[in-house]
């Protein structure tokens, strides 16, 4: 069988996680924790990073960091991972769906103003398979309306937007915050994990106090306070030293990781072009402005029909590859609050895009030969 995932061992992540358990502390906010936070600080610049327990959880906290409320608007596309929803809905706010872009299922920045009011309080980009967003024409619309940008990076460790300025800069780096997850199916990985990513430091000291459940016990351990209490809201947010040991493993095998991943992108793009002309099917775009850090390969189908019987075909052979994501926009949940507007390339997306397996140890000639046949 070959899985749509698997996840990848380094080596050292066991001998890291009882390196923190002989330690004596495996509560949150350890010496894992605080190096995995200056890694990613440093390689990335990012003002500042907090590890959590997941993706979800730093758009939680992104959405307690802006203070939203009841009445807030928020506009994020409509085909992505409820998480991305779920962290506003749940302070109160109505979310406002954009379609994707024709070529990718990316938001497509062009339909973003129109559905801006005076209740938009903030814009959230998701950055699809990695592939960084149109980052100048987003912050250009944030600066103008006064609205915060809240990436969601969960797919996008070390992939990188080029501006109109030329300048370079990591995906999760440009927004206000940012939330990166370390799920299983991710590159870097810690089974569940997260981090949330301070880039206007105006958010940071209030950030901390969210994190460690609304105190300022941070700041207590720090010697800047005589003692701690609760201060703000907040809620459980950091992981445990175990977690954060297992992430560090990762972190410092990270350019093999994306080496590997990348090879076997290109493999499948290089193999499938013919084969995906001549049957109607789409490869994935990359924008000039963006890099590829090879977190997913993807066909788009001519149809859910096509989609359908090439996931059939593939499971016969034992290998498993998967769609995703049902338009948010038409979930049981959202539907009766969404304000009826067509998403006609988020549903393309919906019905005919099909995710391969992808992992640092995959058979990847048998996918390709089982696809082609």
């Amino acid at each position: 069988m070959i899985p749509f995932n698997k996840p990848y061992l380094t080596g050292k992540e066991t001998y890291y996680i009882e390196d923190a358990v002989r330690s004596g502390k495996i509560s949150g906010n350890g010496k894992y924790t605080q190096k995995c936070q200056k890694f990613f600080e440093d390689l990335y610049g990012f003002s500042k990073c907090l590890l959590t327990t997941s993706c979800t959880d730093a758009l939680e906290m992104a959405a307690i960091l802006i203070n939203i409320k009841e009445g807030d608007e928020v506009i994020m596309p409509s085909y992505t991972f409820v998480s991305t929803a779920n962290a506003f809905v749940l302070r109160g706010a109505k979310i406002v769906f954009a379609d994707s872009r024709p070529e990718h299922p990316n938001i497509n920045e062009d339909t973003i103003e129109p559905l801006i009011t005076s209740k938009t309080k903030a814009i959230v980009p998701v950055h699809y398979a990695g592939v960084a967003c149109n980052m100048d024409k987003i912050m250009e619309l944030a600066a103008k309306y006064n609205l915060y940008v809240i990436e969601d990076a969960a797919q996008a460790i070390d992939s990188f937007y080029t501006g109109r300025d030329g300048v370079k800069r990591a995906l999760g780096s440009i927004g206000h915050l940012a939330a990166f997850s370390f799920h299983e199916t991710k590159n870097i990985i810690s089974g569940e994990g997260g981090m949330l990513a301070i880039n206007d430091r105006q958010f940071i000291d209030r950030a901390e106090i969210i994190w460690e459940k609304g105190t300022n016990r941070s700041a207590f351990f720090r010697g800047e306070v005589n003692k701690y209490g609760w201060v703000d809201v907040g809620s459980s947010f950091l992981p445990s030293e175990i977690i954060a040991a297992f992430l560090w493993a990762q972190l410092e095998n990270i350019e093999d990781i994306q080496s590997r991943r990348k090879q076997l992108w290109d493999t499948y793009f290089t193999s499938l072009a013919g084969w995906a002309a001549e049957n109607g099917l789409a490869l994935p775009v990359i924008p000039e402005y963006a890099t590829n850090n090879a977190h997913m390969f993807y066909l788009i189908c001519s149809s859910l029909g096509q989609r359908s019987r090439l996931i059939t075909k593939l499971k016969e052979a034992d290998i498993l590859a998967v769609f995703h994501y049902i338009s948010l926009h038409k979930s049981d949940f959202y539907n009766n609050s969404h304000d009826g507007r067509e998403l006609p390339y988020t549903e393309k997306f919906t019905d005919c895009l099909l995710r391969l397996p992808m992992y640092y140890e995959i058979h990847i000639d048998r996918v390709i030969k089982q696809i082609m046949r």
